[in-house]
């Protein structure tokens, strides 16, 4: 079988892309590329190595083949997709599971034979007269126990140059594998294409093969969809995490400065378009990662690494003064991928950013004036709300040192944070690790964003904001991380951060930039150094410390009465929230642990309790320090 595959890669590939695989003594690998030639019948193969003259020949044929287009900066292009084609597409994005086969009720699945037959039914003959790209890169830093390398096959070079910015190169890690089969692969193809995007979107499909560990994306040009490595390969490094005792975990890595140039690095699961970038790129602070990560039990300690090396971050609300770094990553030259924003005379504009934005343009609905109407009759924004931003971390200022130390870094604290209009307060700490994995982590619920397909604004269930990609029964992942830390004896604290409340008048309690001043707060807890105030659902910060911190980190005065409205408890919203949180991991969840619903028990009664003694809204100078 082996000398049928090598038969139709030497009538591909031409001498030296032949020699560059070859070179990569795999034979599942060889198959596999070999596989998605005959399916998806390609007019030619470029491997892609880790010399820069390949990836420079990826970039400039981005442009060259109008999927990306130059703008007047240097380094700038600018993509976009089609209309129907903003964001992750959930409902045609399933697992592929045998008969027999159940991950619960949160799994969106299909048979596998189906599946495969249905996907690579619309892969067949997909890249005729394009070129099929090859690419190689490492999961987490090279050469380390975080690794997981991973192949890429794709017709997009918008898809091969953007995973470029956000990868660490592994063609030569791939060769160290040697014949090894322990890789993540991925197939994509943006289908036929009108106007240069995606024109069958009604048969879009982006499946999981759990068994071979294949990813399969077809008729879809978002990176969402389609940059295998981010959420569709987080799915299959849950299972490996699963199998062997470790996390792999939606969340963001930063490094938080503490007093005498200590720093201390935070995880935190936001889900997307809730902060978690600009949680990242704090001012002042380090960043590791803004979106992946892995956890490891490395000599008694909590490691993490970011998974990546680059942002592709939502560039709605971008401005100087909010996320002053990242704006200044994105307005000098440099190599910037902006994606679905306004495009007149080769600037970018978007929504949000301070700019006086032209009254005409150029966007992912074509020529935009203001005013222009959709099909539906809606008035088009000119730029899309999910529109992004894709560039490396390298070059940043703030880019944290040990961003490719195979060890990693050492985890001070970890932080669950939603959209949520009316219910936790900004920022507090759990009673312990068991509390936190609960009532922080297992309860997060987020108000959808347009992050992905749908409607805005509806509660969603949201635990460790990684449901969309547990690839595993949802009780056992939750069990994974109650019995994580193991036998380490200090453990990351837990935090729970909402950065979205609002007052009885609807507006927000908080300022953009207050999150600093949480991150702060958390900083110091780590290290024992403030003190808190005790309530049923968590330790909140006490006045005078957030009184000193908001001056040392914004300079800015902060109220009494801007405390009590922020950290006044709302007894009834939790109440309801436990009520919604404890039905839908008894009715929906068949394997929940046992400790969970005790748990929800405790926070219950210590909610009752401070009810019928302090009314529905209790002011947190109620609650005593300690």
């Amino acid at each position: 079988m082996h000398d049928r595959f090598t038969e139709i890669l030497r009538k591909k590939l031409s001498g030296d892309n032949y020699a560059k695989l070859m070179r990569l003594a795999n034979r599942k690998l060889h198959r596999l590329i070999a596989d998605a030639v005959e399916l998806c019948e390609p007019a030619s193969v470029f491997v892609s190595t880790d010399d820069p003259e390949d990836i420079r020949y990826i970039r400039e044929k981005a442009v060259e083949t109008g999927e990306e287009k130059r703008l007047a900066m240097a380094g700038h292009t600018c993509h976009f997709d089609g209309p129907n084609d903003q964001g992750r597409d959930k409902e045609v994005t399933k697992y592929l599971l045998k008969p027999g086969v159940d991950l619960g009720t949160h799994i969106n699945a299909t048979d596998r034979e189906k599946g495969l037959a249905e996907v690579r039914g619309y892969l067949k003959g997909s890249m005729t007269g394009r070129q099929m790209i090859v690419r190689f890169f490492t999961l987490g830093p090279t050469r380390s126990v975080f690794s997981i390398s991973g192949v890429q096959m794709t017709d997009s070079f918008y898809v091969a140059h953007s995973e470029d910015l956000l990868y660490r190169p592994g063609y030569e890690q791939f060769r160290a594998l040697g014949d090894s089969p322990e890789y993540i692969c991925v197939l994509h193809s943006a289908g036929r294409l009108v106007d240069g995007v995606s024109a069958d979107v009604d048969r879009k499909r982006v499946y999981i093969d759990l068994e071979d560990e294949e990813v399969y994306s077809v008729n879809t040009q978002y990176a969402g969809n389609t940059v295998g490595f981010k959420k569709l390969s987080l799915r299959l490094a849950i299972r490996k995490a699963d199998r062997e005792g470790w996390l792999s975990e939606h969340m963001l890595l930063v490094g938080i400065r503490g007093p005498k140039g200590r720093i201390t690095y935070f995880t935190g699961a936001f889900p997307s378009g809730c902060g978690k970038t600009a949680t990242a790129m704090l001012p002042d602070e380090t960043i590791v990662g803004d979106d992946l990560a892995y956890l490891r039990k490395i000599d008694g300690e909590v490691r993490a690494v970011n998974v990546e090396c680059g942002i592709f971050g939502i560039i709605r609300d971008v401005n100087p003064h909010d996320d002053p770094v990242i704006w200044d990553a994105l307005t000098k030259p440099g190599e910037v991928i902006f994606s679905n924003v306004l495009i007149q005379d080769g600037k970018s504009y978007w929504e949000g950013s301070g700019q006086d934005i032209p009254e005409e343009g150029v966007n992912y609905a074509g020529t935009w004036r203001r005013g222009k109407k959709n099909d539906n009759g809606k008035e088009l924004a000119p730029s899309h709300w999910n529109a992004r931003y894709t560039i490396r971390l390298e070059g940043l200022p703030n880019l944290d040192k040990h961003l490719d130390d195979p060890d990693g870094v050492v985890v001070g604290g970890i932080i669950y944070g939603g959209r949520d209009s009316d219910t936790w307060v900004p920022v507090q700490q759990s009673f312990d690790w068991i509390h936190g994995v609960v009532t922080m982590g297992a309860s997060l619920e987020s108000e959808t964003t347009l992050a992905t397909l749908g409607k805005p604004g509806i509660r969603a269930f949201q635990p460790m904001s990684n449901l969309d990609f547990v690839s595993i029964p949802l009780g056992r992942y939750v069990r994974n991380h109650l019995d994580f830390p193991g036998d380490i004896t200090k453990p990351p604290l837990i935090f729970a951060a909402n950065y979205y409340l609002k007052g009885k008048d609807g507006k927000y309690l908080n300022g953009m930039t207050d999150k600093h001043v949480w991150m702060k707060w958390m900083e110091r807890r780590v290290h024992g150094e403030v003190d808190c105030a005790r309530t049923p659902t968590g330790c909140i910060p006490l006045l005078d410390d957030l009184k000193r911190l908001f001056k040392e980190v914004l300079g800015k005065e902060y109220t009494r009465e801007e405390y009590s409205s922020q950290f006044t408890l709302r007894t009834l919203e939790n109440l309801s929230k436990l009520d919604r949180i404890e039905k839908i991991w008894r009715t929906e969840v068949s394997d929940t642990p046992e400790v969970l619903f005790e748990v929800l028990a405790e926070q219950r009664k210590r909610l009752e309790k401070t009810r019928s003694k302090f009314g529905d809204y209790v002011p947190p100078f109620e609650f005593a320090p300690g």
